[in-house]
């Protein structure tokens, strides 16, 4: 569902991503762990069509993005750091626009269990988004994937910020939509929720993918260390020592 074939991107003389392959299944999620400018942001991008890639590509649901990106957003769904609302609209509001914009014209009651499906509580149905906490406005992101039936879902560092609490609940909407059938790429910093989460684990290094691990296969201990030792080579590579 998810492909990169030798994605490669490179600004000026900076290589952003090299060489990278990877695929992601229908019900899986592959969650990239990675420093800052480690390439992982810039995959995102690639895949959702707002970059083009240098050399190789980035296939959605057997669509070529760059030479079809329309039809590749078609079937994508993209949650940032920070979903974007329109703050004087209500969540209900919200989630209808957003469809509407992907040609669905929704009857109220599939709006209205598509944000309780996502656990909003009925009395922020209609309340402004303004006074949404991040962990409502997610929701409401994951609600909008639905009303547009994403085959794909595309994450970059959503859980970031989130209370213990809504972290967990987050995660159970994404096991909710592998089990509707939609692949899930993921960025983050939290090794903890990636590992919880993540069917596969994938670390990038200076725009290289390193290594992916099973998730199932590594305690949180194992994943520290192995994360943990990626970086340290990084520096290393950099500096000429040991870290």
């Amino acid at each position: 569902m998810i492909e990169a074939r030798n994605l490669t991107k490179r600004f000026g003389d900076k290589m952003a991503l090299s060489d990278v392959s990877f695929t992601v299944p229908a019900c899986e999620t592959l969650c990239f762990l990675g420093a800052n400018g480690a390439g992982k942001t810039t995959t995102i991008n690639l895949f959702l069509g707002f970059l083009t890639p240098t050399s190789g590509s980035a296939w959605v649901a057997g669509r070529d993005v760059a030479s079809d990106a329309e039809a590749a957003r078609g079937v994508t769904a993209y949650i940032p750091e920070q979903v974007a609302l329109y703050p004087e609209l209500t969540g209900f509001e919200n989630l209808k626009f957003f469809a509407s914009l992907g040609g669905r014209d929704i009857e109220e009651a599939e709006l209205v269990a598509g944000l309780e499906a996502v656990g909003l509580e009925s009395d922020s149905f209609h309340q402004p988004a303004a006074s949404y906490s991040k962990g409502m406005r997610q929701k409401v992101g994951i609600a909008i994937a639905l009303a547009k039936r994403a085959r794909v879902l595309l994450l970059d560092e959503p859980m970031s910020g989130l209370d213990p609490k809504a972290a967990s609940d987050f995660c159970e909407l994404l096991r909710a939509m592998n089990a509707r059938d939609v692949a899930i790429l993921m960025a983050t910093h939290d090794l903890f929720r990636a590992r919880e989460v993540g069917h596969r684990l994938g670390i990038l290094r200076a725009g290289e993918l390193v290594e992916v691990v099973d998730a199932a296969a590594v305690t949180g201990r194992e994943l520290e260390s192995l994360y943990l030792a990626h970086m340290s080579n990084a520096i290393e590579a950099v500096t000429g020592e040991a870290a």
